[in-house]
C-alpha cells in the first residue's frame, strides 16, 4: 500500500497517510536534533493528524527518523544558552501533546536515540527498535548532591 502525502507542508518533517495512519518522518540533517522550532512542527503535524481523524475515529500516528543511522540525537543544547524558554517552548509541550494524544502513537526508533530523543520516544504509547540497528541512551539527569 502506497501512502499518500498531505497537503500540508512542513520544513522538517513528512506526513504521510495511510488510510488512518499517519507516519511522521523527522527530516532535520544529519541527527534529527530537536529545537523549539522543530518541536513546534511535530506538534502541528499532531494537530493536523487529529483534525483529520476527526473525534470518534479510528487511527495511528507511527513516528520515525529518515534514513537508517539515526531516530533522534536529542536536543539541541546550545539553544538553551541563546533562549532560556527553549524547552518551555517546544520540547516538554511536544511530549505533552503526545502523551495526551487521542489516538495510540508508536514510536520507530529506526537508528541512534540518544539524550532528549528518549523521553521523546517514550512518550509515545508504543516504541520498536532494531536490535541490530543503533543505540538507545539518555545521561543520568539526577541530582546527586552530598550531604552535608
Amino acid at each position: 500500500m502506497r501512502g499518500t502525502m498531505t497537503s500540508t507542508s512542513f520544513k522538517n518533517l513528512s506526513l504521510e497517510r495511510y488510510g488512518t495512519v499517519f507516519v511522521v518522518t523527522l527530516q532535520k540533517p544529519p541527527e534529527n536534533r530537536l529545537n523549539s522550532a522543530f518541536c513546534q512542527e511535530i506538534i502541528r503535524a499532531f494537530h493536523h493528524i487529529q483534525k483529520e481523524l476527526g473525534g470518534g475515529a479510528e487511527g495511528a500516528v507511527i513516528t520515525r527518523g529518515q534514513g537508517e543511522k539515526f531516530f533522534c540525537t536529542g536536543v539541541e543544547l546550545d539553544e538553551g544558552d541563546r533562549n532560556p524558554f527553549a524547552n518551555t517552548d517546544g520540547f516538554y509541550p511536544m511530549l505533552h501533546t503526545i502523551v495526551d494524544f487521542p489516538f495510540p502513537t508508536i514510536c520507530l526508533i529506526n537508528g541512534h536515540c540518544f539524550g532528549g530523543a528518549v523521553p521523546f520516544s517514550l512518550s509515545h504509547d508504543y516504541r520498536v527498535m532494531n536490535s541490530e540497528r543503533g543505540y538507545l541512551s539518555m545521561v543520568d539527569i539526577s541530582n546527586d548532591v552530598a550531604s552535608e
